[in-house]
């Protein structure tokens, strides 16, 4: 208890300060801890160790069913052990793990939030949408914009678990990102209706308000894992369009359909989640921007993110790559 308590008066260690070779006595969130046995039947724990800089491996080799159990999933621990590189991954060896009680714990270490200004960037959301000019689709993106508590979900709300603008604000910042990418190349495509483009931009990924939790750590709501953000985010723009009719706005099918296939075939291929491949001209636009978007921030983080000195970053599975960092402009 006592090691647990010191944490209290002692700055915490965050994820991107450890080095290989350190004494790990520290909190941090686990994630997606998993029971498996070795080659000989020995029980170990592979685990995620997380704060607002980051996560690492971890893996706990003297393992039981009762620690594991004992785990929240996600939740705050206590973990003692050792770093050290495995494969010239930093990873943390851990000798022992409790749970911790969120009331005693520092949440603000943790979460990571956007470095960018979420109220200006929800500004300029606002502005883009604003230029959609077909009567229906502006009245049916009217109606997120004038849900307060959704849009205060969609502002805080990460963007994804891991793979992308994890972080406190980053759908907001995902989606401003991407409606700035759009806003930049539609003239060079006259052949697109930048109306179903914006509008599909906006609303692409507004079922992760409802997907994901983010009070602690960044998990699957029940629902979240039941549904999926894509069919969570098709069943609002229903609910938004139905309100609408009741109220005696027209919204045609055409509009619901033609907007919806933008959300179902978002992610471009059936192996990465998407119940249909792109088959209208904008609908490609906004797979391809969403796609350039997330791996952007994928190569960023992975740059930026980086401990060693070397020119070059560890393996990053998501990019199957090592990735390089040395600039030409001499700037760090």
């Amino acid at each position: 208890m006592g090691s647990i308590m010191a944490q209290a008066v002692r700055p915490h260690k965050f994820i991107n300060q450890i080095q290989a070779g350190e004494t790990i006595n520290e909190i941090y969130v686990v994630r997606e801890p998993i029971l498996r046995s070795t080659s000989r039947g020995d029980l170990y724990i592979a685990m995620f160790l997380c704060d607002r800089t980051g996560q690492l491996n971890g893996r706990m080799w003297q393992a039981s069913e009762v620690i594991y159990k004992s785990l929240p999933k996600p939740g705050f621990v206590h973990v003692q052990g050792r770093s050290e590189l495995y494969q010239n991954n930093l990873q943390i060896v851990v000798n022992t793990i409790t749970a911790v009680d969120p009331s005693k714990v520092n949440v603000e270490n943790y979460l990571a939030r956007t470095t960018k200004n979420c109220d200006l960037m929800f500004k300029e959301v606002q502005e883009s949408v604003g230029l959609i000019r077909h009567p229906q689709i502006a009245a049916l993106c009217k109606a997120f914009l004038e849900d307060k508590d959704l849009m205060k979900a969609f502002c805080t709300a990460p963007g994804g678990m891991k793979m992308h603008h994890d972080c406190i604000g980053g759908l907001l910042e995902h989606t401003h990102s991407m409606l700035n990418v759009a806003k930049a190349i539609l003239p060079l495509y006259p052949r697109v209706q930048p109306d179903l483009v914006l509008a599909g931009i906006f609303l692409h990924d507004m079922g992760k308000t409802e997907e994901l939790a983010y009070d602690m750590a960044f998990s699957y709501t029940d629902s979240g894992q039941l549904i999926g953000h894509i069919s969570k985010t098709l069943l609002m723009i229903h609910r938004k369009a139905e309100a609408l009719r009741a109220a005696g706005t027209k919204i045609d099918a055409e509009i619901l359909d033609t907007l919806g296939h933008i959300i179902l075939s978002h992610h471009g291929e059936y192996e990465f989640g998407s119940p249909k491949l792109p088959a209208t001209a904008e609908a490609f636009m906004v797979y391809y921007i969403d796609d350039l978007d997330a791996k952007m921030d994928q190569v960023t983080s992975a740059i930026d993110g980086e401990m060693s000195e070397s020119n070059w970053t560890a393996w990053q599975n998501a990019l199957q790559t090592r990735l390089y960092r040395k600039r030409v402009d001499g700037q760090k």
